[in-house]
């Protein structure tokens, strides 16, 4: 909502049969400004808006481009392509299992939940933390690699066509900054901070 519903006349006072001095009436009305202040939002106006609407719809569309890509292709949702990647990337492509929900963003059950289903695929395994009886790692399996491997070029393929492809080397930089800027301010590290992999 671009600007502030209509508000409703303000009520007339009660008639008092004592009159207020000016110092009443200043505070009272310093009172009622402050209060005002508090409880209106803080509405987005129509530029504001405009970029809002442009960046839900893009990411909302880009995302599910590339999950089609990958369910045709690959045989694979996104996020089980990701989560790949991260254990390719990683010393002995294996990661504690709450450092890979860390870095995928998502909460531990959904992670193995996800996890439970590649390991059926036989694209990973799970082993035991010989240093914690209740930690688990997850480690990519040979056939895991092999199958990401078949799957990146046509992955890498559909994200240049849908994101770098439209975007001068400007535009890109400007939007890993814009990226890193959000993706930041939305990772608090204080201790309580309700972070999906937290939950």
């Amino acid at each position: 909502m671009t600007t502030a519903p209509a508000s409703c006349a303000v009520p007339a006072a009660s008639a008092s049969c004592d009159t207020p001095g000016p110092q009443a009436e200043r505070r009272r009305a310093s009172e009622a400004a402050e209060a005002s202040v508090r409880r209106e939002p803080r509405w987005l106006d129509d530029e504001q808006q405009r970029i809002w609407r442009s960046f839900m719809n893009a990411t909302m569309l880009l995302d599910d481009h590339l999950d089609r890509q990958l369910q045709r292709d690959a045989a694979m949702p996104h996020l089980y392509y990701g989560l790949l990647v991260q254990l390719s990337d990683a010393p002995r492509r294996r990661l504690r299992m709450t450092e890979l929900a860390r870095q995928a963003k998502i909460t531990r059950s959904r992670l193995s939940h996800a996890i439970a289903r590649l390991e059926k695929h036989g694209w990973v395994r799970r082993e035991d933390c010989p240093s914690d009886k209740r930690g688990q790692f997850a480690v990519l399996t040979d056939e895991g690699s092999a199958v990401l491997g078949r799957a990146a070029p046509g992955h890498v393929e559909a994200v240049r066509q849908a994101l770098f492809d439209r975007l001068t080397r400007e535009q890109q930089r400007t939007l890993g900054e814009i990226m890193g800027v959000i993706a930041e301010g939305l990772q608090p590290r204080e201790a309580g901070a309700d972070l999906p992999w937290l939950r």
